[in-house]
């Protein structure tokens, strides 16, 4: 892989990440537009990488709301911010399940399969317009909301269903509160993402060759700046509900993959 190739890749999983277009199906289909077909066994590391700079970023950019929440956990006490961890934590079930017991399933929908993420970004494309619409209330996340979200997250897993979008227009069309639908999403992603790379370094799957650091640090700092920002943007739009935007490029982009994929 070339440095200009990581650097893409990166800032492709960078803005994927927290805008509502699907960053599994970016990669996907951008892995194809470069020639990989797929990702390769080789590369998951870079991938590993890519998602640890994302998180990364989501920690940096909601520091002061985990350092709250990681304040009043050691209070020991059933207070809001124990009670947000344990919402966070239910949230996260759906999607512990299907990686520990359908990770081989889940790979088959990967693979280059364009048309699959196609219809895949339609179906995001719809859950943003019906959210869009959605009018704003003050509600937050309840627990068996947070049970749903999770739910919502695990299909999310799907190449071309985005787990941003999925996950925060299922929470406004369950009448939260956008800002805090915007931030549940982002914080429960992270325990997520950290506990997939622990499950990948205790597996073994990561190899590492000396002259692919290049590529991987250029991946790196790629997906984190563009994550950054990609995240501080989304909190905004959500807020001036302008998913609808965003719900066009995912019906453009899908359109082009199923057609591509069909006649192409």
């Amino acid at each position: 892989m070339e440095i200009i190739d990581a650097i893409i890749l990166g800032i492709v999983q960078g803005l994927t990440e927290f805008l509502p277009v699907s960053s599994s199906g970016h990669l996907e289909l951008g892995s194809v537009i470069l020639g990989n077909g797929k990702i390769p066994e080789e590369s998951l590391l870079f991938t590993v990488v890519l998602h640890f700079a994302t998180a990364l970023a989501t920690i940096l950019v909601f520091r002061k709301d985990i350092a709250e929440i990681l304040e009043g956990l050691l209070k020991f006490k059933w207070n809001e911010e124990s009670q947000f961890t344990v919402k966070i934590i239910l949230s996260m079930i759906p999607a512990v399940i299907v990686g520990l017991f359908f990770e081989e399933q889940l790979e088959q929908f990967f693979g280059g399969k364009v048309v699959f993420v196609g219809f895949m970004l339609l179906v995001t494309a719809l859950l943003l317009f019906l959210a869009d619409k959605a009018k704003n209330t003050e509600k937050g996340v309840s627990f068996p909301n947070s049970i749903i979200i999770g739910l919502t997250q695990a299909v999310a897993m799907l190449p071309g269903i985005s787990r941003s979008g999925a996950t925060i227009s299922t929470s406004v069309l369950l009448g939260i509160d956008k800002n805090k639908a915007a931030r549940f999403s982002f914080l429960m992603v992270v325990p997520l993402i950290l506990g997939k790379i622990a499950k990948d370094i205790l597996d073994g799957a990561l190899t590492y060759q000396s002259e692919s650091f290049g590529y991987i640090s250029a991946g790196f700092v790629a997906a984190f700046i563009s994550g950054y920002f990609a995240c501080t943007w989304m909190i905004a739009l959500v807020r001036k509900s302008k998913l609808r935007y965003f719900a066009i490029y995912c019906t453009i982009v899908g359109l082009i993959a199923i057609i591509s994929g069909l006649y192409l």
